[in-house]
C-alpha cells in the first residue's frame, strides 16, 4: 500500500460522511421552517398540540374518565384534569406492560422506557409513535441550526454519548393480548422513529454495542479506542460534561495502552464488537499530545452538553481543556419530554413537541404565551405518550423571547429536597449558594455537592469540595451563613437538630465516583444531570475509595 493510502482512505471516509450528513441534515429542514414559523405563534401551535391530544385519545380508558371528547379549551382541560405526577401512573403502566391496550392513548405503545425516578428507582414512560415524533420535531430544528452556524459538522462523523446500561433489560412483544411490552430501546437513537433513526445512525461514530460493557472502566476503553480511530470527528455530545472530562482524563492517564490496543486489535467480548488492528492510525497518533484533544482530533468543532445550574462550573473547565472547540449547552430534555433547545443562539421551548404549562410562584397554571421574563417556573407536560399534565419537578426561568416564544435556563429540579430534621433544603437554593460561594472561595473548583452526613448523635451538611488547593478556612462559615437564610435551616441549627454546615475537600475523581453510585443504584448516565444537593447519606464513605 502507498504512503498516500491513509490520506486517501481518509478523504474517502470524510466524503462519506458528508453525504450521509449532508441528507440527514437536509431531512430537517421542513422541520427547522416550521419550528421557526411557529415561534411566532406560540398560543395558536399549543392550542393545536393540545386538541390533537383530545381527538386522538378521546377513546382511550383515560380519555373517557375525563370526557375529553367534551373538551373545548385549554382552560375546561385544566380544570378537569389534574395535575399529575409518575405515582399517578403507576397502575395504568402496569397493565400497559402485559399488553393492555388503549390505556393512556389510543396509538400503540411501542415500548417503555426506563428513566431514574425521584421517589423509585426507575420509572418506565410509555413511548408511541407520536412521541417519537415529538421528541424528531425539536431534534431537527437543532441539527439543521447547527448546520447553518457551523456547516463544518458536516465533514465527519459525530459522537452521541451512550450510556452503560444500569441493569439488564426484560424483553417483550405487544403484537397481542397478552404479550409483554417491550422495556427500552434497542439502541438511543430509537428515539426518533424510522427513517430518521436509520440516517442518524449512518453519520455517528458507531458505539451503540458498548452500552453492554461489563463495567465503566471497559466502556471508557473501547469508547476511547473508537473515538481516536476518528480523526474527522466533528461533533461531540455528551449529557453532563463530567462524561467528557473523565473520558479526557483516561485518554491521558492510558494513552500508551491505548495505542498498542489501537495497534493490535481487540477481540470481541460478550456482546462487544471486534475493535480491528488499526496499526496506521497508532503511528498517526505517535505524535499527538493526548493533554491537547485537538491533535488527536483536528477538526473537531464542537461540543454539546449540559450547561446549566450545576454543570457550569464543568463547562467552563471543559471550555479551557478545549481551546477552539466551541461548547454549545444543550436545552432540557427529559425522558419523559424535551421543553427546550439551542436555536438561533438561545433556547427557546420544543413549542411544536408537547403542550406545556408552567406552575407560577403562586401556584397558578400558565400556559406558553403567559409567561414573563426573568419568572420562575415549575415545568408540566402534556405528551402523545400518554402523559396528562405531568410535573416534570423541573425549575427553568425566563430569559427572554424569541419572536413570541420564551426562552427559558434550567435552574434545578425541585423535587430534590433533603429533609433530615424539617430544615427542607431545595437544589434550587443549594445551586444558587454553591454559584456565590466556589468562585468566591473555591476557583476552579472540579467538583462540589452538598449532602447530609448522619455518623454519631447529630447529623449535619457538609459540602465535599475537589479543588487544586485546600479551599478557604472561612467557606465554612460564609456557607453556613448562606444555608441560616433558610429559616427552617437555621431552627434546626439553633435546636441542635443539626450540626452546623462543614468543608471537605475530597481526592480527585469526585465526579466519578459520583455518577458510578448513582448509576449502580439503577440510574444511567443520560438521565443523572447536574445536582448542587443530593438528599443522600453515606457520601464521605464514597468519596473516600
Amino acid at each position: 500500500m502507498s504512503r498516500d493510502a491513509a490520506p486517501q482512505r481518509h478523504a474517502r471516509l470524510s466524503l462519506a460522511a458528508a453525504m450521509l450528513n449532508a441528507a440527514w441534515v437536509g431531512a430537517q429542514s421542513r422541520a427547522w421552517l416550521s419550528f421557526r414559523r411557529a415561534l411566532r405563534q406560540p398560543q395558536a401551535v399549543q392550542e393545536r398540540r393540545l386538541s390533537h391530544y383530545l381527538r386522538a385519545n378521546a377513546g382511550s380508558d383515560f380519555g373517557r374518565r375525563y370526557r375529553f371528547a367534551d373538551i373545548r379549551s385549554c382552560a375546561q382541560f385544566q380544570e378537569r384534569v389534574p395535575l399529575s405526577s409518575y405515582e399517578s401512573y403507576v397502575e395504568a403502566i402496569g397493565r400497559m406492560r402485559v399488553g393492555a391496550r388503549n390505556v393512556l392513548t389510543s396509538a400503540r405503545v411501542r415500548c417503555l422506557q426506563p428513566s431514574s425516578g425521584s421517589t423509585r428507582a426507575a420509572k418506565l414512560i410509555p413511548y408511541t409513535a407520536d412521541l417519537q415524533a415529538e421528541f424528531s420535531r425539536a431534534v431537527g430544528p437543532w441539527v439543521f441550526d447547527l448546520a447553518r452556524t457551523t456547516p463544518r459538522l458536516l465533514g465527519g462523523p459525530a459522537y452521541w454519548s451512550i450510556s452503560p446500561a444500569a441493569a439488564a433489560r426484560e424483553d417483550g412483544t405487544s403484537t397481542g393480548a397478552g404479550a409483554r411490552t417491550r422495556l427500552g430501546f434497542e439502541s438511543d437513537s430509537a428515539y426518533l422513529g424510522g427513517w430518521l433513526r436509520r440516517l442518524a445512525d449512518g453519520t455517528l461514530v458507531a458505539c451503540e454495542d458498548l452500552k453492554h460493557a461489563g463495567d465503566i472502566a471497559e466502556f471508557r476503553h473501547r469508547t476511547l479506542l473508537r473515538l481516536v480511530s476518528t480523526p474527522e470527528l466533528r461533533l461531540i455530545s455528551v449529557w453532563h460534561p463530567s462524561f467528557l472530562t473523565l473520558l479526557l482524563d483516561v485518554l491521558a492517564a492510558s494513552w500508551s495502552e491505548l495505542l498498542a490496543d489501537l495497534a493490535r486489535g481487540l477481540p470481541a467480548a460478550g456482546r462487544l464488537r471486534r475493535e480491528p488492528p488499526r496499526p496506521r492510525r497508532a503511528r498517526e497518533l505517535a505524535q499527538a499530545d493526548p493533554r491537547r484533544p485537538r491533535s488527536i482530533w483536528p477538526r473537531l468543532a464542537l461540543v454539546s452538553c449540559w450547561g446549566d445550574a450545576q454543570a457550569a462550573t464543568l463547562l467552563a473547565q471543559l471550555r479551557a481543556r478545549l481551546p477552539g472547540v466551541a461548547i454549545q449547552p444543550k436545552g432540557l430534555m427529559a425522558t419523559e419530554a424535551v421543553v427546550s433547545l439551542p436555536f438561533a443562539g438561545q433556547h427557546p421551548l420544543a413549542i411544536r413537541s408537547h403542550f406545556f404549562e408552567f406552575i407560577d410562584a403562586a401556584g397558578n397554571a400558565r400556559t406558553a404565551w403567559q409567561l414573563e421574563q426573568d419568572e420562575s417556573y415549575s415545568v408540566v407536560v402534556t405528551t402523545g405518550g400518554g402523559l396528562y399534565r405531568y410535573q416534570l419537578r423541573d425549575r427553568i426561568r425566563v430569559t427572554g423571547f424569541l419572536h413570541a416564544t420564551p426562552c427559558i435556563r434550567f435552574t434545578g429540579k425541585e423535587d430534590s429536597i433533603s429533609d433530615l430534621r424539617g430544615e427542607k433544603l431545595s437544589e434550587g437554593l443549594a445551586a444558587s449558594i454553591l454559584s456565590r460561594l466556589l468562585p468566591a472561595y473555591v476557583p476552579g473548583a472540579r467538583f462540589a455537592l452538598l449532602a447530609p452526613e448522619a455518623e454519631g448523635a447529630t447529623p449535619g451538611y457538609v459540602l465535599f469540595v475537589e479543588c487544586e488547593a485546600p479551599p478557604s478556612t472561612q467557606l465554612s462559615a460564609a456557607l453556613e451563613s448562606a444555608l441560616a437564610a433558610n429559616p427552617n435551616y437555621a431552627y434546626c441549627v439553633q435546636l441542635g437538630q443539626l450540626r452546623p454546615a462543614a468543608v471537605e475537600r475530597v481526592a480527585a475523581g469526585a465526579a466519578e465516583r459520583y455518577l458510578e453510585r448513582l448509576r449502580a443504584s439503577g440510574q444511567r448516565l443520560g438521565n443523572i444531570k447536574p445536582a448542587a444537593l443530593s438528599p443522600l447519606v453515606g457520601w464521605r464513605a464514597v468519596f473516600a475509595r
